[in-house]
């Protein structure tokens, strides 16, 4: 079942696209490399993802848009995947339980 806000919060499919990559640990030049497009248009699709998310970076958007269920689960698996192996952190917990 999705959470209510993914009615309010609309990706572009481009945005998607841009937004599943960067969940996959791609860089902002990679992501423009492998869709074809300028370093510009994927800093502009990112300042909207951004926007519509309320988030200031990367990895807070892809963290937020795997709480409103916006990706799908092979993104959220290999962000997971990436932090663990990549950045060597362990991913944050976005609800506690008392």
């Amino acid at each position: 079942m999705k959470n209510d806000l993914t009615e309010i919060i609309r990706l572009t499919p481009r945005e998607a696209e841009v937004l599943g990559l960067l969940a996959r640990g791609r860089t902002y030049a990679q992501v423009s490399e492998g869709l074809g497009v300028s370093s510009y248009t994927v800093a502009s699709h990112i300042k909207n993802i951004y926007r519509k998310l309320g988030v200031h970076s990367a990895r807070a958007a892809v963290w937020r848009a795997l709480e409103l269920r916006l990706l799908g689960e092979d993104d959220g698996a290999a962000f997971s995947t990436y932090l663990r192996v990549v950045r060597g952190s362990s991913p944050v917990r976005l609800a506690t339980s008392a």
